[in-house]
């Protein structure tokens, strides 16, 4: 069973504020003309008090910023398994909730932008990764190195990565003028290939180049516009348990 928190709070906000509202017109007035009193049923008072907060809540996550939490490797060393991170949700426009439909359009991603993304072949499963194909680009990827429309993005190798766990080399790659750091893993085949990305798609890869399912692999693929969630900004907290404690030095980083 996939559980829609988005829904979740739809119907709850729903409900409360139709318990309230039916309150507020009739029933208050019939309970003081019965027995003299308009003193409220217990369900009518948890509708009144949470009805707002669920209802800030809802706005909050549809329309402005929404926390996920960085399940696996595949973003490192950009984003580590424990961050919690913001994504902006009206980055890229502004959707209605639940039924996911785009009102108004704002911006559409860039290359090297860090976007939250529906899995196509399962919306129920949110994915991050890096937009570097545009509708019409042409991608390829050998030897560890990003090629679009041909051009080979250029890459300064600033050595060994000998953390959380992993042994390889950092590089920093440049995207049209934005640099991120990737993390290659000379023990790891890498998928390789060429890639032309459809109309109204993006294509996505993770910063760990070695070892992150993307838009190289059947089952991902390019990715609609539709299935865009945002784009990825801060890190607000940073904590793997039960395996490792906080890392408070990652609280508050911006992420690039």
């Amino acid at each position: 069973m996939v559980f829609d928190f988005a829904l979740i709070l739809f119907i709850a906000t729903l409900f409360t504020g139709a318990i309230w509202l039916l309150d507020v017109l009739v029933l208050r007035s019939r309970r003081a003309t019965v027995d003299g009193s308009a003193s409220e049923p217990v369900l009518v008072e948890y509708c009144r008090t949470f009805f707002p907060v669920i209802l800030v809540v809802l706005l909050v996550r549809s329309f402005l910023f929404e926390p996920f939490r960085i399940p696996s490797d595949s973003m490192m060393p950009t984003l580590l398994d424990g961050d919690f991170i913001f994504v902006n949700k009206y980055a890229y426009g502004i959707r209605l909730p639940v039924i996911n439909k785009k009102i108004i359009d704002i911006d559409e991603p860039g290359r090297g932008d860090v976007v939250v993304f529906r899995l196509p072949s399962d919306p129920s499963t949110n994915y991050i990764k890096r937009v570097v194909g545009l509708p019409g680009d042409r991608i390829g990827y050998s030897a560890n190195r990003l090629y679009i429309n041909g051009e080979p993005m250029p890459v300064n190798v600033r050595g060994a990565y000998r953390e959380h766990g992993y042994q390889g080399n950092l590089v920093v790659e440049s995207i049209d003028g934005k640099e991120h750091k990737v993390l290659l893993l000379p023990q790891r085949y890498s998928r390789e290939g060429e890639w032309q990305v459809p109309d109204g798609h993006f294509f996505v890869m993770g910063d760990n180049r070695d070892n992150s399912r993307d838009s190289r692999f059947p089952g991902v693929g390019a990715i609609p516009e539709s299935q865009l969630v945002g784009r990825a900004v801060r890190i607000w907290m940073n904590w793997n348990f039960p395996e490792d404690g906080p890392l408070w030095n990652r609280v508050g980083e911006k992420i690039e």
